[in-house]
């Protein structure tokens, strides 16, 4: 099992500060990277040979994929004490994988998701991807292989773009919504998942001045419904995981439980499953 918490790779990076010399084990070890380039965010994750984390970097991946991709991974370098000679291999993945011109392999981000997901719960039969610009539904079998997808890419309706434009109109913090969600006494029904008619189904609701949380919650519900509506089309088996950004919002996954009558595994950091699932194909493949 991986470890993500802080201790851990802080105890990494204490280990990392011997490569001068001191400890030749640790001078003699190579590292793998996976790197998931997203519409919104881009994420870069180190492991060592024994699929240990030693560091990992999230951020907005802006206007250029490859600049991202660069200053993910030396976000991840840095935190792992590490520099670019001790990496052996590199797996690129997510809507930007092309524009990662120093990968060694690219691989699509519904295998990644599957491998990554599978690997932090192995329990795992289908995933939740809920990204930037698309959502997928993936069943999944022995060692994260991918069984059958579904996939939502055509447009912004149930995706972290469909939330960020929300957020904005509701003048609320992003990371504030699951919150408010889950304060909310009843929800106001959306009628539409499409952002642009929907933002304007939220204008008219803040201009009868219904409560924010009761608009917020219903928002949520939105979403779910699509994702529930994917999920039917491929089947919900076993034990749910759940990744990307939206993951980290416990409005939608609360109801997106409720929906499917099962708790979802939730990694506390969501984001990286990705990349993880291609530091470990990049680690497969060495």
């Amino acid at each position: 099992m991986l470890c993500f918490e802080k201790p851990c790779i802080l105890g990494a990076q204490e280990n990392y500060r011997r490569l001068t010399g001191e400890d030749s084990e640790m001078v003699s070890k190579d590292y793998f990277v996976g790197i998931d380039v997203g519409s919104l965010s881009t994420e870069a994750l180190i492991l060592d040979s024994e699929k240990v984390v030693v560091g990992y970097g999230i951020l907005h991946t802006g206007a250029n994929s490859t600049d991202a991709a660069v200053a993910a991974l030396e976000m991840a370098m840095t935190r792992a004490n590490i520099d670019r000679k001790r990496i052996k291999r590199i797996v690129g993945t997510g809507y930007g994988r092309i524009s990662i011109p120093f990968a060694d392999k690219k691989v699509t981000e519904i295998t990644c998701h599957a491998v990554g997901a599978h690997h932090l719960f192995p329990d795992t039969e289908t995933v939740i991807d809920i990204g930037g610009q698309d959502s997928k539904v993936i069943r999944v079998g022995k060692e994260g292989k991918v069984l059958d997808f579904t996939m939502n890419d055509k447009c912004a309706a149930g995706t972290g773009r469909f939330l960020e434009v929300m957020a904005e109109k509701l003048q609320v913090p992003l990371d504030e919504m699951g919150e408010l969600s889950q304060r909310a006494e009843r929800e106001v029904a959306i009628s539409s998942v499409c952002t642009v008619f929907a933002e304007s189904e939220v204008v008219s609701l803040v201009a009868q001045n219904r409560p924010r949380e009761e608009i917020i919650r219903g928002l949520h519900r939105a979403i779910v419904n699509r994702v529930w509506s994917m999920a039917k089309s491929i089947g919900i088996h076993g034990a749910v995981t759940m990744s990307g950004g939206v993951a980290r919002n416990r409005g939608v996954v609360g109801l997106l439980e409720e929906k499917l009558g099962r708790k979802i595994h939730v990694h506390p950091e969501p984001q990286i499953v990705g990349a993880l699932g291609a530091a470990l194909l990049a680690v497969k493949d060495a």
